[in-house]
């Protein structure tokens, strides 16, 4: 009899990371199960996976009740699995905290921070199952290392999210269900195209380039989340700007302060 393949469930699946995970999963025989509220960028992501092991469903990541019928449908279409959990979907916010309306606030809280709880909550139990060797992989950001001017809710949500991965590290350990984030740096993706501040027309591609800093291809995120399911690295950096800013923050912590406070907004990089 055929080993059953497993299954991963990616939120944010209609573009960017979420469609380069689909992807590099798919190509390495996994089932692959997509989520999110852009139905037409999701079919596109079906459409770049080879094979017919793959589902989607429309799922905003705001609504717990959705979770479970999301998770019991993408289960039952890969034969009553899910092995790994990508809780990738975010949005960015960027600009003066003092200038934030209060829906921009909530509107990035709900999807980056209670998003992230939500599926994580409602994957237990399908991870619990096809333990061990299941995993909850979270995307953090390189924003979640330091914060910056005009970041300071997105900053707060990437930070939150480095902590659930540790919190439920300890919290799943004796399950055997392996927990991580990773933390990108400048992705190439959709991303990089706004403005990441209503109240700016300058796209964030062209803040990254002129500050000289790099802009990762997205395929090495996906690379990297396949390293998290196969790994035992609580978290995991992506980029040359990632891993710098990791080592500044640890070894010269006084020099990332100053150039934080000497720097304009630069929305950090992740969904």
């Amino acid at each position: 009899m055929a080993q059953q393949r497993r299954n991963i469930f990616i939120t944010g699946g209609a573009s960017g990371i979420g469609r380069a995970v689909a992807r590099y999963f798919g190509e390495r025989d996994w089932f692959v199960s997509i989520a999110d509220v852009d139905a037409v960028g999701m079919e596109d992501t079906l459409g770049l996976i080879p094979g017919g092991f793959k589902y989607s469903h429309k799922l905003d990541v705001r609504d717990r009740a959705a979770w479970d019928v999301a998770l019991e449908s993408a289960a039952t279409a890969a034969g009553g699995r899910i092995d790994v959990m990508f809780n990738n979907a975010g949005i960015g916010t960027g600009g003066a905290l003092a200038e934030l309306e209060v829906e921009e606030i909530d509107r990035c809280l709900d999807i980056n921070l209670r998003g992230v709880l939500y599926g994580a909550q409602a994957a237990y139990p399908y991870l619990q199952k096809t333990a061990p060797g299941s995993a909850l992989v979270n995307t953090a950001s390189a924003a979640g290392l330091t914060g910056g001017s005009g970041m300071s809710v997105y900053s707060a949500t990437k930070f939150a999210v480095r902590g659930i991965a540790e919190s439920l590290d300890a919290e799943w350990a004796e399950d055997g269900i392996k927990v991580s984030s990773i933390c990108p740096s400048f992705i190439e993706t959709p991303l990089l195209n706004g403005t990441g501040n209503r109240k700016s027309n300058e796209a964030v591609r062209d803040r990254v380039v002129a500050a000289g800093l790099e802009i990762t291809p997205v395929e090495e995120v996906a690379e990297t989340v396949w390293n998290a399911v196969h790994g035992d690295d609580l978290h995991y950096l992506v980029g040359k700007t990632a891993r710098s800013i990791n080592f500044a923050k640890r070894w010269m912590p006084g020099r990332v302060r100053k150039q934080q406070r000497n720097a304009g907004s630069l929305l950090g990089g992740g969904n």
